[in-house]
């Protein structure tokens, strides 16, 4: 994978390629993006970079062998670690090794591909998968071998914010003093959620979502025009793997927006009327029967919904790139209930069910407890001042 194949980011792939041709080559990096944003592909092309010998700005040349092995992801040096969990495949104790055959086939073909997209693909969508201790035992052992062309070797951690307690506190050392030529990259969507002793061992790179030009323009490249380019390009709002999905109509949120609009609709038919109530228990079952990771990223949907909704009622709608293609559904006139007076308590509430969903609450009584929740945030009054000044 090299960098002229990555979107965008020319800024980083220039300091990337600056600091290994001067050899200013941190042992412990960390890249932080949001979805989509190419912080993957662009930690295996850096990897390329260093391992294969690239001094051209550029790493298109070099050793011939080393960057075709780097073309099938299978270069003996190049090491990965991700989330996982057991499964048909592995019964117990599931770590990378077991997934690695799938994990390439993922790097290859959905390089800009979320955590959802990687489960799905290993038939564990409906688990929570982890980084775990297991996985850490095994990190440590890799990296005690030579490297095998006696160069550099490289420990690429992908969702590093999901490594567990006991795995992160194994490593430790490990990423403080390195074995000489070794380099851990840990890539993350939320650094938040990466143990503090762990980023301040690290030296953080910071990934900006990608330019709608530069999207637009790798979408004309795959055949669409460019009104639809441009169009996907804006809704995408930054995120590569979203305008993919939306192009192929195979985006998540296409599932996520009938849920949405089938919660809103049965809450405003819920005032002043108890039959209603019943719709909102069969909303709530129908999202608990879901796999844990499907719950926690509709719920992380709803809460980007109720921003942009929030925006377009203060009238930034310039902001606003939220598009839902349910049929009569327009939220221009979703947005005037989401206001002062809700914004925070439905935005806690959304968070409060995402933490109970991680920690493997009863997803009926979280679901159905936060529909009833949200349908009576959802009639709260507006400020009659704002609420006439946000016209």
């Amino acid at each position: 994978m090299l960098f002229k194949d990555i979107l965008g980011l020319s800024h980083i792939k220039n300091h990337l390629a600056t600091s290994a041709d001067s050899g200013r080559i941190s042992h412990a990096q960390l890249f932080v993006g949001p979805e989509g944003s190419g912080t993957l592909p662009m930690a295996i092309a850096y990897a390329q970079y260093v391992i294969c010998g690239n001094i051209s700005g550029e790493n298109s040349g070099g050793n011939a062998a080393c960057n075709l092995k780097f073309g099938s992801i299978s270069h003996p040096d190049m090491h990965f670690a991700f989330p996982v969990a057991n499964g048909e495949k592995v019964k117990s104790h599931a770590v990378s090794n077991h997934y690695l055959q799938e994990w390439r086939n993922f790097v290859l073909e959905q390089p800009y591909g979320n955590l959802f997209d990687w489960y799905r693909l290993v038939g564990i969508e409906k688990k929570q998968g982890q980084i775990g201790v297991d996985e850490a035992q095994d990190i440590v052992k890799k990296l005690s071998l030579k490297s095998y062309e006696g160069g550099y070797k490289i420990m690429l951690i992908w969702m590093a914010e999901k490594m567990n307690g006991a795995a992160a506190n194994k490593l430790l050392k490990l990423l403080e003093e390195p074995p000489e030529k070794t380099v851990f990259i840990l890539i993350v969507e939320d650094e938040e959620q990466l143990l503090q002793t762990i980023r301040s061992r690290c030296q953080t790179l910071h990934f900006p979502p990608l330019a709608e030009g530069a999207i637009s323009a790798a979408l004309k490249a795959e055949g669409l025009p460019e009104s639809e380019a441009m169009r996907l390009a804006h809704e995408a709002n930054g995120n590569f793997n979203k305008a993919l999905d939306l192009k192929n109509n195979d985006s998540e949120d296409l599932v996520f927006e009938r849920w949405f609009v089938q919660w809103v609709r049965s809450a405003f038919k819920a005032k002043g009327n108890k039959g209603a109530i019943h719709e909102l228990l069969l909303w709530g079952n129908e999202v608990a029967g879901t796999g844990r990771e499907t719950q926690k990223k509709f719920l992380q949907y709803c809460i980007a919904v109720i921003r942009q909704a929030m925006l377009i009622n203060y009238n930034a709608k310039e902001l606003a790139y939220m598009r839902i293609h349910v049929d009569g559904f327009q939220l221009e006139k979703f947005a005037p209930f989401v206001h002062e007076n809700n914004i925070l308590a439905l935005t806690q509430e959304l968070e409060d069910a995402i933490y109970h969903v991680e920690r493997n609450g009863n997803s009926k009584i979280i679901f159905t407890d936060l529909s009833i929740k949200l349908t009576r945030l959802l009639h709260k009054k507006a400020h009659p001042v704002t609420q006439s000044a946000g016209r």
